[in-house]
């Protein structure tokens, strides 16, 4: 009995190194994990840029917004003042 059961745990043992990957699966694993985060660097390089690009696009409608208001402020002034001259 003792001798059986001796067998059978070593059948066992040798059926789930059996099971485990082999060296080409391990490598093919590995080369799977390295692309895969070369793919998420880029992705998120691109999603980085793309922000950029946009806070800059918000900042320069922003600041175009406040020269045109500037403008607009200073035009309305100017007319402001002729118009009070032409009433006196």
């Amino acid at each position: 009995m003792k001798k059986s059961l001796s067998i059978l745990a070593f059948a066992g043992l040798l059926a789930i190194v059996a099971c485990g990957p082999s060296a080409e699966d391990k490598a093919a694993m590995d080369k799977k994990k390295q692309d895969s985060i070369a793919k998420a660097d880029s992705i998120s390089a691109a999603s980085a840029a793309a922000a950029a690009t946009a806070e800059k696009m918000k900042q320069d409608s922003i600041s175009s917004a406040m020269e045109k208001a500037k403008a607009d402020s200073v035009a309305m002034a100017g007319d402001g003042k002729k118009e009070g001259k032409k009433k006196k």
